[in-house]
């Protein structure tokens, strides 16, 4: 948190969030249509995402459209000003940087309480913690949006076991956003927040990813292209052959452990890195996690140990009983959005218009849905695409009647 006022912190945020704007030519192009449309007029909307200045803009826009917003975040994914600028700005914000674990419940409690009809959530947090406490909430809801993999996964379960209540929208799905948000985005700025955290280079480094999903594609991607040298390591067979094809070393976790000086876990399962693994790893090994969070990795076993020591902003030193140091870089949270911007502005215009069509699309059918994770539909993919073709002067070929008919026929 920065120590100028909070008057100061909010106009730097509030600049920020419209340096995003400017580059988020998609959301806007969908807010005029929202608000013409008229559909979420009224409606409450309650935001889980990280709050930073891209996804404040989804919130400017959706208010633009109408909605009641309200928003929650948990602390270490809170950018504080840009917290503060949408407070200015008439929202309902329950979030702080420097919230403890006791004050994040505290503040979800006071989220709940505005009773959000619709629920844009990331990792699923929210919509869980509101079957497990907020059941008469739940029964009132119209539906939610789920942005990642690993809260998609979870909702699965639920539906599977008869416990979900609502309809969601699962826009980690797209392939507007596993294509473009996961590899490119997530890809880059994982990586390069590692660089700007730890002030270190890439080149000739060995990196293991733990995970060949889309986000594991982007990370090994530009990693390799700043010169490391990459191991990936899979359970699925043909993900870790697409790894071998391209081009990178495929290993277990266990085999490559002794090796490895970077660890990212992209995988978004709880215990993909293990204390086994810790403790065959090598001195001064770092570990971080990108797209997922803090339990991806044994966080457990290694602040039991008593020793940690931040040895550098966003960098905890943990020394293990065999006399290792093992260096965890943001608490294991997803580091690119605990310690960094998150992805690139372009990226998530892409990802946030499919959260603003999902609500559009959850207020006009969710009452007529029964619960069940939902794709987005081929048509808003569409349009998301073709808007930013539009932005950027591109120009596709036409269907003539000669190509339908050839790529019908047999």
């Amino acid at each position: 948190m920065s120590d100028a006022p909070p008057g100061d912190v909010a106009d730097d945020a509030a600049r920020r969030i419209a340096w995003a704007a400017r580059g988020m030519p998609v959301l806007s192009s969908i807010q005029e249509g929202l608000t013409a449309r008229g559909a979420l007029n009224g409606l409450r909307i309650g935001i889980g995402l990280v709050l930073e200045p891209k996804t404040a803009n989804l919130a400017l826009a959706l208010q633009h459209a109408g909605a009641q917003v309200s928003v929650h975040c948990r602390g270490r994914l809170t950018t504080e000003g840009v917290a503060r600028a949408l407070e200015a700005a008439g929202l309902q914000v329950y979030a702080e940087r420097a919230a403890t674990q006791e004050r994040d419940a505290e503040l979800a409690r006071g989220f709940f309480q505005t009773r959000p009809d619709i629920l844009l959530d990331d990792g699923a947090e929210l919509i869980r913690l509101a079957h497990r406490e907020h059941p008469d909430l739940v029964e009132d809801m119209l539906g939610a949006a789920e942005e990642t993999t690993s809260g998609v996964q979870a909702l699965r379960v639920m539906h599977e076991q008869g416990v979900l209540k609502i309809p969601v929208i699962a826009v980690s799905d797209s392939r507007i956003k596993h294509l473009f948000d996961n590899v490119y985005g997530t890809g880059q700025s994982c990586v390069m927040a590692l660089l700007d955290i730890t002030n270190l280079q890439l080149a000739g480094r060995l990196v293991m990813v733990v995970g060949y999903g889309w986000v594991g594609q982007g990370v090994a991607r530009h990693a390799a292209a700043l010169g490391a040298r990459v191991i990936v390591s899979e359970i699925d067979a043909v993900k870790a052959l697409q790894a071998l094809h391209d081009g990178h070393r495929v290993q277990s976790l266990s085999d490559a452990a002794p090796d490895v000086e970077i660890v990212f876990a992209a995988t978004g399962v709880a215990g993909a890195v293990t204390r086994a693994h810790v403790e065959r790893m090598q001195d001064g090994v770092i570990l971080c996690t990108a797209g997922g969070g803090a339990f991806e990795l044994p966080m457990g076993y290694l602040n039991a140990l008593g020793t940690a020591t931040e040895v550098r902003p966003s960098v905890t030193e943990y020394a293990t009983p065999a006399g290792k140091t093992v260096l965890v870089i943001g608490q294991g949270d997803c580091l690119n959005c605990s310690d960094a911007e998150g992805n690139p502005i372009e990226v998530m215009d892409l990802s946030l218009s499919l959260h603003a069509f999902a609500a559009e699309g959850i207020a006009t059918e969710g009452r007529n849905r029964p619960p069940g994770i939902y794709p987005v539909s081929p048509q808003i993919e569409t349009a998301v695409a073709q808007a930013r073709l539009r932005h950027e002067g591109a120009t596709l070929e036409t269907l003539t009647e000669e190509l339908f008919a050839a790529m019908h026929s047999w």
